[in-house]
């Protein structure tokens, strides 16, 4: 008996005080995950939106190199990327998107376009 006794005054963790711990990380977790991919995905658009307006800077100076007319439509992005043209590296939709040059009169679009889950998240110039 003597041995139970002292056995109860040892310290240590309860399994009910374990149990707290784990669902406030749960808790903690269930809030931060759904937050964290909503920011990725913000960051993925700004970055299709940047390449979107480095496309278009191109097809200015494309257009101002060739004397192109203001209704003309670049050959295609190749075209404007390369080591001796107006982007170094062709520029990637970080969403797995693809970039239309389109003509000098409309902007360049990312078939993404509008994700539908609020204005930062379209890939939309």
């Amino acid at each position: 008996m003597k041995a139970i006794r002292e056995r109860r005054g040892e310290k240590g963790f309860t399994l009910i005080e374990i149990m707290i711990v784990v669902l406030i990380i749960g808790i903690l977790l269930a809030i931060a995950v759904p937050n964290f991919i909503k920011a990725r995905e913000t960051s993925r658009a700004k970055a299709c939106v940047s390449n979107l307006k480095q496309i278009d800077a191109a097809k200015e100076q494309w257009a101002m190199d060739t004397k192109a007319a203001s209704d003309a439509t670049p050959p295609d992005l190749e075209a404007l990327c390369g080591s001796g043209n107006y982007i170094k590296v062709e520029p990637k939709c970080p969403s797995s998107g693809t970039y239309a040059v389109g003509s000098m009169t409309e902007p360049p679009t990312c078939t993404i376009g509008v994700n539908g889950a609020g204005d930062s998240d379209d890939h939309v110039l």
